[in-house]
């Protein structure tokens, strides 16, 4: 394991994968501005202008514009000035993770309205696949483009690449001389950020027990959990696709409901749970989650409780971003996968912690001042209808299934 991995796993409750990742890379780039530069020309992103000031910065802040509703917080910023002129590039990183919606469109507008910059640069680089050439950007005027056509159009324009992890990997390992970028290395080995476009033998193992694995977690969700979920709280998604796309855009099989009169602000899911772990020695977890988001108007009551809930609590919920700052934030009710495999009847131990997961919850409901209201999917899905009937095929549960950037 590397110097790296050792050391985030001393942080508790979740790991702040991508940011850690962040601060390292960043670091790693401001110490050797050679090969942040040979990097940029090795992908066409810049020229051969003779820069005489490299500046990186990390978890910048920038107020919203007008058009924005909130703040923006960029992963990387590098300034790149010829003492004549001044470059910007944004990047955005995602290892586990995927891009909230609107977020890279906000980035873009935001780079376009910086003053007195030459070239402005904005890069998004994944581990895993995202395609960014086929998403469409969507306006009150009903205008669609793609991602990469409305950089250009903005004026001034900003020009959109996109970049994989495994290529920065490829790249490094050519020029890895001293112990520093051998650890990056390591640590990107360990998170599946070196992976090429080839199959593994666990990946073929993957495709052959899918379907087996899909039915062991749809029959733990089984109707009997369903129903419970849906009479404790509100309405359930009863459409297992919509599943299995939390699946593939959120690492997570999970059913969720709204529990607030605006769908999105506030609500709970219960389920499977990091189910795409970037280490390979982290194992899924199932339970069940309130989430609420940085906009809702009850939320300081909604954090405070929280917050009572973790004090009063801590061996039985886990925190994710209990902040004042605008920012998801959640408590988690979990247990590892790993420690239902000693079980001689693993699917109703499962089954069975996910019944006492919705009655803790229940419990901390009316226990703790959770300001919130419970809404049914049908009613929830009426009042979509009335409010975008365009958007209405992206809802899943009574929520919109990007609401949350949370696994």
């Amino acid at each position: 394991m590397s110097l790296f991995s050792n050391l985030l796993n001393l942080h508790l409750g979740n790991k702040p994968r991508e940011d850690f990742f962040t601060e390292i890379v960043a670091y790693f780039l401001s110490l050797n501005n050679d090969i942040l530069l040979d990097w940029l020309k090795h992908h066409s992103i810049i020229g051969d202008d003779k820069y005489s000031s490299i500046k990186i910065s990390t978890q910048q802040e920038h107020q919203a514009l007008a058009i924005h509703t909130e703040d923006s917080r960029l992963d990387i910023v590098v300034e790149l000035s010829t003492g004549l002129s001044t470059d910007v590039i944004f990047i955005e990183s995602k290892i586990g993770s995927t891009e909230i919606p609107g977020q890279l469109e906000k980035y873009a507008e935001i780079l376009s309205n910086l003053p007195n910059v030459k070239h402005r640069i904005l890069i998004y680089i994944t581990r895993d696949y995202d395609p960014k050439d086929e998403v469409k950007i969507t306006h009150d005027s009903d205008l669609k483009k793609e991602l990469k056509k409305y950089c250009l159009d903005l004026s001034p324009k900003v020009n959109f690449f996109q970049l994989r992890w495994y290529q920065f990997y490829n790249f490094l390992k050519e020029r890895a001389s001293d112990i520093l970028a051998q650890e990056i290395l390591i640590y990107m080995r360990n998170n599946r950020m070196s992976h090429t476009n080839q199959f593994s033998s666990v990946d073929l193992l993957t495709m052959v027990n899918f379907n087996k694995t899909l039915n062991l977690m749809q029959s733990t969700i089984s109707e009997e959990v369903k129903k419970e979920f849906k009479q404790s709280f509100a309405g359930i998604n009863k459409h297992e696709v919509d599943s299995l796309y939390q699946w593939k855009s959120r690492n997570r099989y999970i059913i969720g409901t709204s529990l607030s009169s605006r769908r999105g602000d506030l609500w709970c899911g219960l389920g499977y749970f990091n189910l795409n772990p970037s280490d390979l020695h982290d194992y899924p977890y199932i339970g069940i989650f309130v989430e609420v988001s940085p906009t809702f108007v009850e939320r300081p009551k909604i954090i405070e409780s929280m917050k009572k809930v973790i004090n009063e609590k801590p061996n039985i919920w886990t925190p994710a971003n209990l902040t004042i700052l605008p920012d998801w934030s959640a408590i988690f009710h979990q247990k590892i996968l790993q420690e239902f495999l000693s079980e001689k009847d693993q699917l109703s131990a499962i089954k069975d912690f996910f019944l006492k997961s919705i009655n803790e919850f229940k419990n901390i409901q009316l226990e703790y001042d959770f300001p919130w209201k419970g809404v049914s999917t049908e009613e929830a899905t009426e009042r979509k209808r009335e409010e975008d009937p365009d958007k209405l095929s992206s809802s899943i549960g009574g929520i919109e299934s990007v609401v949350s950037p949370f696994k």
